[in-house]
């Protein structure tokens, strides 16, 4: 499979994707602890990418291939979030949950994580 997205456009879906899983609960129509785990995987996800070494980090002390690691553990979690946190039941809740994990997942598989930058920016290419 062709990895075709670039870093800074998977960047800013990081960034949405936390969007969603913060808004998706009340939008969705479920609370409690499925919306709470709902937030706690944003703000994984979100500080995932404010720390990775890529354009849109900010910190940038987490290495690109990490951050590849923890965005796939992030998306099986939430496939099985539904079954193993005890809320499969509730059809909004596990379809939501099962959605962005396949988005998510997408998303890993399209994605080229190897890191190129500008020979301007002062870093060049990030070795493995």
């Amino acid at each position: 499979m062709m990895r075709s997205l670039g870093t800074v456009a998977h960047g800013i879906i990081d960034y949405a994707m936390a969007i969603i899983l913060v808004i998706g609960p009340s939008v969705a129509g479920f609370g409690g602890r499925q919306a709470r785990w709902s937030y706690i995987f944003a703000a994984i996800l979100f500080l995932t990418s404010l720390l990775t070494r890529y354009p849109l980090g900010v910190v940038k002390v987490v290495r690109l291939p990490v951050h590849a690691a923890i965005e796939l553990l992030i998306a099986l979690m939430l496939l099985v979030m539904p079954w193993v946190g005890s809320f499969a039941a509730g059809v909004n809740s596990r379809n939501f949950y099962v959605a962005i994990a396949v988005l998510m997942m997408l998303l890993w598989l399209l994605s080229d994580f190897r890191l190129r930058r500008a020979p301007d920016a002062g870093e060049g290419v990030e070795s493995k």
